[in-house]
């Protein structure tokens, strides 16, 4: 009974479903002390398994967190499904009406009492909301970098839609990185004030180079091919990939586009937006080569 209990939650139960299922404290501590069974805080049990795995981390940490605890931030991410993700802590929201604080939290497990509670998902592993877990990751991230990650990885993986993302956010008050969230945010959900030609153009001039045609047209299998920026007069072509290219069948497209203009004897280079955002010097760099290089081939 108690293994049918626990292989849904990673090996792990908590005391009291033992004890709904007939399983006294005294059987508790015989298996303990038989070494079949082991303690893994006050509540939770580990009955199945030589160690936590990843899901009986993220059911012990709510469990040992106190009364109405749920995953936020990344944890939350890693419940609802999204992969990718190394998780070096776990983050617990607890309602500040719950007063009584545990005693002893699991190692790598961090609580927070915000003033507003977030909408906890209905189903399964107590968390917080997908898009409300996906701004707190990105906003207690270690670096922009990782905070981007956030961002991308469930729209990637297909976890939200970016919709539900943009009108989470709008509804987000203040807090870090407030600046990089706007701008990823409308980035990876196509917003009308989202990076694209026009600012790469001024990019490109502040590194001294001229600056691009813009929405060239080229004649492909399927019709016609509007380029995001090109040099024609040497053969450079710059794509700038917004959020929508991370999407369903548009990586599919964007390589056979890539593919035609280089066939008619172009290089190509792709940007995708977010990396416009966070590395611009290097992405800018590589496009001053590509310009130098092949400008010098045509003098």
């Amino acid at each position: 009974m108690a293994q049918a209990l626990a292989e849904p939650q990673g090996g792990v139960v908590h005391r009291v479903q033992l004890g709904e299922c007939g399983i006294t404290d005294d059987q508790v501590r015989s298996m303990v002390r038989a070494g079949r069974w082991a303690p893994a805080g006050r509540h939770t049990v580990l009955v199945d398994g030589p160690a936590l795995s990843g899901t009986a981390r993220l059911w012990q940490a709510v469990w040992e967190s106190g009364s109405g605890a749920a995953l936020h931030g990344a944890a939350a991410l890693a419940a609802h499904g999204l992969t990718g993700l190394t998780l070096e802590r776990v983050d617990v929201v607890v309602p500040r009406s719950t007063t009584r604080r545990p005693r002893r939290l699991p190692e790598g497990v961090r609580l927070h009492r915000p003033r507003r509670s977030p909408e906890i998902f209905p189903v399964g592993l107590p968390r917080v909301r997908p898009e409300r877990a996906l701004i707190a990751a990105a906003q207690w991230a270690r670096s922009d970098r990782e905070a981007a990650l956030m961002v991308c990885l469930p729209l990637q993986q297909r976890l939200l839609a970016p919709g539900r993302i943009a009108a989470a956010w709008a509804d987000t008050g203040r807090g870090p990185r407030r600046r990089l969230l706007t701008d990823l945010i409308l980035d990876v959900c196509d917003g009308a004030r989202s990076l694209g030609e026009l600012d790469f153009g001024r990019m490109a001039r502040a590194v001294g180079l001229p600056p691009p045609s813009r929405q060239v047209v080229r004649n492909g299998l399927g019709g016609r091919i509007y380029l995001d920026a090109a040099w024609q007069q040497i053969g450079l072509v710059v794509e700038i990939d917004g959020g929508h290219h991370m999407l369903a069948l548009h990586p599919v497209e964007d390589a056979l586009r890539q593919n035609e203009v280089v066939l008619g004897g172009e290089v190509v280079l792709r940007i995708p937006v977010v990396g416009l955002r966070l590395r611009p010097e290097a992405f800018l760099a590589q496009v001053a080569r590509a310009y130098h290089i092949l400008s010098t081939r045509a003098a």
